[in-house]
């Protein structure tokens, strides 16, 4: 690959930069040349750096503290000359770690692959046309346009900048955003100073600018520095920090009740090597060996889940922390609602007038006011309200087949839609009326505003300013408007605030339109051109209908004690409206706010206002992150949306910040831990649902696991201090925690949600790791397990007079009873409903189970069957009829597990 063209571009005029790389900076590069550039500069991309090696990080899978424990038993075992133990103990710590290891990089390669699924994009103008392209596909030489919100795709020298500030802390730390400038610079100017150059992975905060593209891929100042390329995907959650804890605290207890035991037993003058065998064996039974690799599997599977139903989790602490969520905070448009506007009312010369036709075919009519006659010929207002949305516009229609749909903003499509059916075709209209310069829509601001040549249509004039927006931020700036004849006449404020509120009412979103007449020299605009003197043209009022899965969506969350927040940059009343036809609401009440009255309130009035309402209209982006701080103070678990530059600091304070995968822009992404592919509300319930069920097979595996590990060591503990033979041996022991366990558990992460899984409260995020239920079922189950073992082994033994067999058949009706309590803890045998909530049988997904159990039977016909394995773990073969017996102890494990399950329910 050949590098770019090494210079100082920041010193050096648009125009030489142009010729170096034969662009155009009016029509930008042509298809012939980008096909050129790509064979001489290679694809817009940094190569990663190389990942830490594979033998470190299975290395660094034997750095678990209950590994320490297994690592050094057999090593005492092998200075005892027991290498056949010795090996078998290393060889199940080696397993355990290949496990973790395998499992590890799947859930890392999965992540990962999620992650390169959302591409950012970048606007380029190529052969003349303004064009999307992945930010990939970018070559030297390319005319790229930044907006707010927008990555910088590549490094950039600029040439044409309004208002542009560029967050570049992740390349030069400076916290504040840049005010840029397309100056030329001295020579040896610092990168930090480089006013006129934008730079690859900064943020475009505010503003818009052109320039060229100077540098790509290596080549970039990201890229020289390779700073934070390794994109290392971290695995660790609550739950497993929790479970490392546990891990510590279990390693201590572990360490001192073996040793306890061994000198106890040394204490009466009991054999030295049988009590190291006593000491080893209560050690490692009481290790969860097969846990880790079952907690991350879980969180795998919960994530490509998640993925299958449009949520793409960005950090994996998201799956586990969604299941605890207590409040959504979700933006309307788009999220609640389809994102379709459709103008059905304009309200224009004191007049309104009705639209009919729906989405954005062209197909439909305004109707006059007086009766359903289609207007043929446009009042004048109704004219210039049309053309006012129409040109100061930065969207475009498209018609593929049979459909219509917008490119750019779903708001400004409806615009061009309901102008198209008045007869106003855009690009007709773009000819006609040349822009000469605009300010675009920013969240501060609420407004957007276009800047005309109309020397063709007025002759004492030659320049005039479009400018649509919030009622409120347009109507504050306009001193007059227009009457039916057309004629200017002081504007009534109150009579424009009852249209609105009428529309409002009845779901409609409303924007306002205005004019202001310029000087025919004026070339450029700026915010201060339409602080005053702007002339009222007339609303548009315009349905964007809810989502109908949302209406499921919301009654699923609130049923699962979540509350769902409604907050809009909306008018109040078209925001309440469509919370009514939602069902959003608490306690059957909908209170609504509006931002400035959130910004009067006192500290404790507006904690109670954040606490008791449901919708909050007209807000600003940092009210956003208030009522997030606010919640969380409430002692809530926050999930919040968005989509704008100003809703990062919102998403980064939420426990979990969800940004739209669809129209969020690029900042919104890289702050959020969850991506929406739809953009829906009801994804986000999807994905509540999923985090809940990975908690749920969680808790199942703990509940599953656990209680053999006590059953074990309760055993060899009391047989130590009663100085009986050990009824199960280190070996035995370690084929049961890692084989027999891993092979029944893992089905369990593959569990689907339970009936009544979106019944319960939401769980507490800082409940400990073993608590209420779940230890007391731990307790219950493994004093069953350890009368099932002691007993068996008891048994056989008096009457066999054979201590192989009796273990044998000890481990064997373990089994059977473990596969009795498995089938308790799944779906299978859940008949409080037929199907579960999603409508499917539990029997069609008892797959994973069934192949589960299959496994642990054949293996543990294998333990026992084959000669090698008899040698190996000390079993011995058995006959018919000890099969049958070892299935005896299963049958009493049936009415113990159904009293276990109501008294202590595991999830």
């Amino acid at each position: 690959m050949s590098a770019t063209i090494q210079k100082n571009y920041y010193q050096i005029d648009e125009k030489e930069i142009s010729q170096i790389f034969n662009s155009d900076l009016e029509r930008g590069l042509t298809t012939e040349q980008v096909a050129q550039y790509y064979e001489q500069y290679g694809r817009n991309e940094l190569e990663p750096k190389k990942p830490t090696p594979a033998w470190l990080r299975f290395l660094l899978q034997f750095n678990q503290p209950l590994l320490y424990i297994l690592i050094i038993a057999g090593t005492i075992k092998a200075f005892l000359n027991s290498w056949t133990n010795a090996w078998v103990i290393w060889g199940v710590t080696l397993i355990n770690a290949i496990i973790g290891y395998v499992q590890e990089a799947k859930a890392e390669g999965a992540i990962a692959s999620l992650a390169k699924a959302v591409t950012t994009e970048a606007t380029v103008f190529r052969e003349g046309q303004k064009i999307r392209l992945p930010s990939r596909d970018l070559v030297p030489g390319d005319i790229v346009l930044l907006v707010s919100g927008d990555k910088v795709p590549a490094d950039v020298r600029l040439f044409n900048v309004r208002n542009l500030q560029v967050d570049e802390s992740a390349l030069t730390g400076e916290s504040v955003p840049v005010q840029k400038s397309s100056n030329i610079l001295e020579e040896d100017t610092p990168l930090a100073d480089r006013l006129n150059m934008a730079y690859a992975s900064t943020f475009v905060t505010f503003g818009q600018g052109k320039g060229i593209v100077v540098a790509t891929g290596e080549n970039t100042e990201v890229g020289k520095i390779s700073q934070s390329m390794e994109k290392k995907v971290n695995l660790m959650t609550p739950l497993t920090r929790k479970f490392g804890e546990f891990s510590k605290i279990l390693l201590y207890v572990i360490l001192g009740v073996a040793s306890f035991t061994f000198f106890v037993g040394i204490g009466r003058g009991q054999d030295l090597v049988e009590m190291f065998e006593g000491a080893v064996a209560l050690a490692v039974s009481a290790i969860p060996e097969g846990l880790p690799a079952v907690v991350t599997i879980t969180l795998a599977i919960g994530v490509n889940r998640m993925a299958s139903r449009n949520a793409i989790i960005r950090k994996l602490p998201a799956v586990e922390t969604l299941g605890s969520a207590t409040v959504i905070c979700s933006d309307k448009t788009g999220t609640l609602t389809e994102n379709q506007m459709t103008v059905q009312a304009i309200y224009t010369g004191e007049q309104t007038h009705t639209v009919t036709g729906g989405g954005y075919s062209p197909k439909g009519d305004i109707l006059s006011p007086e009766s359903t006659e289609i207007v043929e010929d446009l009042p004048f207002a109704l004219k210039e309200t049309l053309l006012c949305g129409l040109l100061c516009n930065d969207s475009y229609l498209e018609h593929n087949q049979k459909n219509w749909s917008v490119v750019g903003d779903p708001t400004e499509g409806a615009l061009i839609t309901v102008a198209s059916k008045a007869g106003l075709s855009q690009s007709a209209m773009n000819n006609e009326y040349p822009r000469l310069d605009s300010i675009p829509f920013e969240s501060e601001y609420q407004y957007m505003a276009t800047l005309h040549d109309v020397s063709n249509h007025h002759q004492n004039t030659e320049r005039i300013i479009y400018v649509k927006g919030s009622v409120e931020k347009v109507l504050e700036r306009c001193q007059q408007g227009y009457n039916l004849n057309g004629d200017l006449v002081s504007l009534d404020p109150n009579l424009i605030n009852q249209q609105v509120e009428s529309m409002a009412s009845q779901g409609l979103r409303v924007l306002a339109f205005a004019r202001k007449v310029t000087p025919h020299h004026q070339h450029s605009i700026d915010h201060e051109d339409i602080e005053t003197g702007l002339t009222f043209l007339g609303l548009q009022g315009m349905i964007d209908p809810p989502r109908p899965e949302v209406i499921a969506s919301v009654k699923a969350c609130q049923d699962a004690g979540i509350e769902v927040k409604m907050i809009t940059g909306d008018h109040v009343t078209t925001a309440r409206a469509i919370a009514q036809r939602l069902g959003i609401n608490k306690n059957g009440q909908l209170l609504a706010y509006e931002g400035r009255q959130i910004a009067k309130m006192e500290a404790h009035e507006q904690e109670k206002a954040v606490s008791d309402g449901v919708v909050f209209a007209r807000v600003a982006p940092e009210q956003k992150l208030q009522l997030v701080e606010i919640l969380q103070n409430e002692g809530h678990v926050v999930a919040m949306t968005g989509d704008g530059v100003n809703d990062a600091p919102a998403l980064k304070q939420a426990q979990i910040g969800i940004a739209m995968g669809k129209g969020g822009t690029d900042v919104a992404r890289e702050s959020s831990d969850m991506l929406l592919t739809d953009d829906n509300f009801a994804s986000i319930e999807a994905a509540v649902e999923e985090g809940r069920t990975v908690y749920q097979n969680l808790q199942k595996a703990i509940a599953f696991l656990l209680p053999v590990n006590g059953g074990e060591s309760m055993t060899i503990l009391i047989s130590v201090l009663l100085a009986r033979d050990l009824p199960i041996l280190s070996l035995q022991v370690l084929w049961l925690n890692m084989i027999n366990s891993v092979t029944m558990t893992v089905p369990l992460a593959f569990e689907p949600k339970s009936s009544g899984l979106m019944k319960r409260s939401p769980r507490n995020p800082n409940e400990a790791l073993l608590s209420g239920n779940l230890l007391k079922r731990v307790v219950a189950i493994s004093i069953f397990n350890w009368i099932l073992i002691f007993g068996m082994f008891e048994w056989v033994n008096n009457t066999y007079d054979n201590l192989a067999l009796a273990r044998t058949m000890a481990i064997q009706a373990l089994v059977a009873a473990r596969i009795i309590y498995l089938l308790s803890l799944s779906q299978i045998t859940d008949f409080s409903n037929k199907k579960n909530p999603s409508g499917v049988s539990p029997f069609k997904n008892t797959s994973a189970i069934v192949l589960g159990i299959s496994g642990a039977v054949f293996l543990q016909i294998v333990f026992s069957q084959v000669p090698l394995m008899n040698n190996l773990f000390k079993t011995e073969m058995l006959d018919l009829s000890q099969w049958l017996i070892c299935l005896i102890p299963a049958i009493p494990m049936i009415p113990v597990a159904w009293i276990v399950n109501k008294l202590f329910p595991a999830y």
